[in-house]
């Protein structure tokens, strides 16, 4: 494939170089996420955001759990794991309280901090083995 370089690049600017200014990044765009629900309702915007949000995160998941595999395969896995862990937050959150805007941004503040902690984690443990 092509672009697996350059999947690769990106990666490890994400997780390697600087991860917590990644993580900086990840909960401004979950800030932004919420002022567009909020304020500005614009789907350019909101899919934009999104984007990027799931960019991130999905590398940063991937990286910590299927670090040793495809290219292809983390991808689409990381991708998955994203999913459900916005589910399972989403539904604790609603089942603590009733979701809304403000309350889904803290589900994003919780996948976003969490995927940085799961990669940084993961890392130290690859390191050691």
């Amino acid at each position: 494939m092509k672009w697996t370089p350059h999947f690769k690049n990106i990666e490890k600017l994400i997780t390697q170089d600087n991860p917590f200014a990644f993580t900086i990044v990840s909960l401004l765009i979950s800030c932004m996420i919420y002022l567009n629900n909020v304020h500005v309702k614009s789907p350019i915007v909101g899919t934009v955001t999104s984007l990027v949000f799931f960019s991130i995160n999905t590398i940063f998941l991937e990286h910590a759990f299927f670090e040793k595999e495809d290219v292809f395969f983390r991808l689409i896995f990381g991708i998955l794991l994203l999913i459900m862990l916005l589910g399972f937050v989403g539904w604790l959150v609603m089942i603590i309280y009733n979701l809304d805007a403000p309350k889904f941004s803290l589900v994003l503040f919780i996948i976003s901090t969490l995927s940085y902690m799961l990669n940084k984690r993961m890392k130290h443990k690859n390191a050691t083995e």
